[in-house]
């Protein structure tokens, strides 16, 4: 193990991939088990300093699927207790903190969010069943430190609120606490994790260009594709996602950046979920990775 690991321990947008519900032209590839498609759970990840601590970020809806996927992730010893010493929340949506609840058998760990975000879980009296999590709030740009001596920083991307929490004219790109991404530090290791970003920032771009790698919102190929597909009427941008394609478009916007480059957080719709596509091509092409469940990135 080196100085940070990280798995990837779900890789889709919320809904996962295939969707429950969807036939659009990727999942029925999937539920027709082409082999051309890999299913993903919903994104997650899980890092380590290699101290046997373990911390997730987002707590996806599928979390419990994936700690069992995970052996890491396992109950190491004795009769009760786990690995995972703290989850981080990059935001408050459905598919980052609808996870928590399958950390709710009373092992103590620890909670990092915004106050937003925590403000989103405390509203929810569900969460009050989660007794043995203890709440820690961390402001944009404070540092902090996760198990095995790993500095991380919340930092604010544009984006917008959760969807629950939207009114009827919502800010789209708007840079606050209720979206942000995460750096994570140790040892001189550098990895950025981003999954929802409406634009990149300035302030953006001078941290990935510190980071070993990064793992950017791969949400949408097209800003459209919802519309095209026929499965929502809502543009990526109006969900707080930049597309990857177009003048825009993330491949375009982050070309120079040196560092390790992976799309995570991508929707079923997405066609870069199938191995040769051109749109797959495309991506990989720009030296772009797609993140896939159990990816294991050592820095």
């Amino acid at each position: 193990m080196g100085r940070l690991t990280a798995i990837v321990l779900g890789a889709a947008a919320g809904g996962a991939f295939p969707q429950w519900n969807c036939r659009c032209p990727v999942c029925a590839l999937a539920w027709r088990g082409d082999p051309r498609v890999r299913p993903r759970t919903q994104a997650s990840l899980a890092v380590s300093a290699g101290n046997g601590q373990w911390t997730i970020i987002n707590a996806s809806p599928d979390l419990g699927q994936q700690l069992r996927a995970t052996p890491a992730l396992h109950p190491q010893d004795g009769l009760r207790g786990s690995p995972i010493d703290a989850v981080v929340l990059t935001g408050a949506e459905i598919d980052q903190i609808a996870g928590l609840l399958s950390l709710r058998e009373g092992t103590r760990f620890k909670l990092f969010a915004t106050p937003a975000s925590h403000a989103a879980v405390a509203a929810n009296a569900m969460f009050d069943a989660m007794t043995a999590m203890t709440r820690h709030a961390i402001a944009p740009g404070e540092r902090f430190t996760l198990a095995g001596g790993i500095e991380a920083t919340l930092f604010t991307v544009p984006g917008k609120v959760p969807l629950y929490l939207e009114g009827d004219d919502p800010a789209l790109a708007e840079e606050s606490a209720a979206n942000v991404g995460i750096e994570l530090a140790r040892g001189g290791a550098r990895l950025v994790f981003v999954p929802g970003a409406a634009a990149v920032s300035a302030a953006m771009r001078e941290r990935f260009a510190g980071a070993d790698a990064i793992l950017f919102d791969g949400t949408l190929f097209t800003d459209d594709e919802m519309q095209r597909t026929g499965v929502g009427q809502k543009t990526g941008r109006r969900m707080g996602h930049m597309p990857i394609d177009g003048a825009d478009g993330s491949l375009k916007v982050l070309e120079d950046v040196a560092a390790r480059r992976i799309f995570i957080h991508i929707n079923n719709t997405n066609p870069i979920h199938i191995a040769g596509s051109p749109e797959r091509a495309q991506v990989e092409r720009a030296g772009w990775e797609i993140a896939e469940d159990g990816m294991e990135i050592v820095l």
